[in-house]
């Protein structure tokens, strides 16, 4: 080889060397960043001495929050005022948003018969065990179902942490946690499991910080330091919308203390995964599942659908506050804004229906509990606040979608999500994407619409997880 060839040779070899690390800088895999798991978001000073706040802030209270009637009835006032709402356009259901006409029955559906049954709803809303705490200077709302030991023999036994996400809450669970926890009842499942399904911090009973910082991240080290304050080291994590972003961090940064994480809404935006998602856009039968391409394909459609629905979070990432102030103490204005998205996140064709299709696929009284949760604790600005949060430049500084997640993954997609993820994009970050199954019914809000379907998912990758890695049990 020639002079001249090796200094070629080696001119390629260095250019070559860079150009893969200037590529590994914009999408190889990142080492967790730290995070500070003391950090405080109370209103009060930081203690100085954090483990004497935690012992003495680590006992657990059973509430049953309750509200006057006259709370109630001063709803019942604001739902009576004359409505001056504009009339829909001609031959225009929901295609413009909350169709007003619908609106209209909506409104004296709730004051008329859902109102006058408040006391039986509460009720219903008390039905599970539910408890507070301090963590990290924050009161924190959780249901906790547990299980006694004259039922564990036989049984594996594991605790489960259910996250959910906006517009949602706790409620969103109620159906799934009973079969999470009447299973164990059941001589021929094999599985039992301890239910934990807290309000996110600024959501209904759960306290929202007063200072600027807390995002999903953050989120994720208040809901580990809950789990370990309630005993348990080691859980299994579910959750959708936001609760799939808290539980993947969660699972992200604290793998020894996830046994699983299993979500209805798998996501990856790192860059590697939005290359191979646009160039299997140009060969979809040989990344997506037979008979499964329509979940993903043609990107058009998912595109407009995306462009369609995402006003509310550009409000919610920008000015949180605006929209709050539009929404606070206005209950018609808070049902439209809230329960329109439990129309077209369903089933984007329910934007042709005059009711948005509401009724379809849920019960009213479901819709309105999850309403009055938000009305009742004027939690509809500190919930949104979660938006802008997640996409301040110190959260995407973390650049956590590129972190290696290596715990156990199942992904269950609902064709009607609004946003959906090949096993080839995730399997970037979810090193051990072991389940993967697809349902032609269903939407976002997959544990209130097809509780069902949803349980028997979770129980299936349990099972995968088992098969494949020896876990512990509680």
């Amino acid at each position: 080889m020639s002079p001249i060839t090796r200094i070629l040779v080696l001119l390629l070899a260095i250019g070559g060397g860079m150009v893969y690390k200037q590529i590994n800088q914009l999408w190889g895999d990142l080492p967790a960043p730290k995070l500070d798991l003391e950090e405080w978001w109370g209103d009060e000073a930081a203690p100085k001495d954090y483990e004497a706040y935690v012992a003495n802030t680590s006992e657990v209270i059973n509430n049953r929050l309750s509200y006057p009637e006259a709370t109630i009835e001063d709803l019942i006032k604001q739902l009576n005022r004359t409505l001056r709402l504009t009339p829909p356009l001609e031959g225009v259901a929901f295609e413009y948003g909350f169709n007003s006409d619908y609106l209209k029955e909506l409104v004296k559906y709730w004051r008329d018969d859902y109102l006058p049954r408040w006391r039986e709803r509460e009720v219903f809303l008390w039905q599970f065990n539910q408890f507070t705490t301090d963590i990290q200077g924050l009161r924190m709302h959780f249901l906790h179902l547990m299980v006694y030991d004259q039922n564990k023999v036989g049984k594996q036994h594991y605790p489960v942490l259910l996250l959910h996400g906006w517009p949602g809450s706790v409620r969103e669970f109620y159906d799934f946690i009973h079969l999470l926890h009447q299973s164990n009842l059941d001589e021929n499942n094999k599985y039992i499991f301890n239910v934990i399904v807290p309000s996110m911090p600024g959501y209904a009973w759960s306290q929202g910080t007063s200072r600027p910082g807390l995002g999903p991240a953050q989120v994720a080290v208040v809901m580990r330091n809950l789990m370990l304050r309630l005993g348990y080291k080691k859980f299994f994590v579910q959750g959708g919308d936001w609760g799939s972003i808290v539980g993947s961090h969660l699972a992200t940064l604290f793998p020894e203390n996830v046994l699983g994480y299993h979500s209805n809404m798998c996501n990856n935006l790192s860059p590697k995964s939005q290359v191979k998602g646009l160039l299997a856009s140009f060969w979809p039968s040989l990344y997506a599942p037979s008979g499964y391409e329509d979940f993903f394909f043609p990107k058009s459609r998912e595109f407009n659908h995306l462009i369609e629905e995402s006003g509310y979070f550009h409000l919610q990432a920008t000015k949180p506050d605006t929209i709050g102030a539009a929404l606070t103490d206005n209950p018609v204005g808070l049902a439209a804004y809230i329960l329109e998205k439990f129309s077209t996140w369903t089933n984007p064709g329910y934007r042709s229906l005059a009711d948005g299709g509401i009724t379809k696929r849920y019960k009213l009284d479901a819709l309105l509990d999850n309403l009055m949760i938000y009305y009742l604790t004027n939690s509809i600005t500190t919930s949104q606040r979660l938006y802008a949060e997640a996409y301040t430049k110190e959260q995407r500084e973390l650049r956590l979608e590129r972190v290696p997640t290596l715990v156990p993954t199942g992904c269950a997609r609902f064709k009607h999500d609004i946003m959906q993820f090949l096993d080839v994009q995730l399997e970037y970050k979810y090193k051990n994407l072991i389940h993967s199954t697809y349902y032609k019914n269903g939407g976002h809000f997959a544990a209130l619409e097809v509780p069902q379907v949803l349980y028997k998912d979770f129980i299936e990758f349990v099972k995968k997880v088992e098969r494949k890695f020896k876990i512990p049990t509680l």
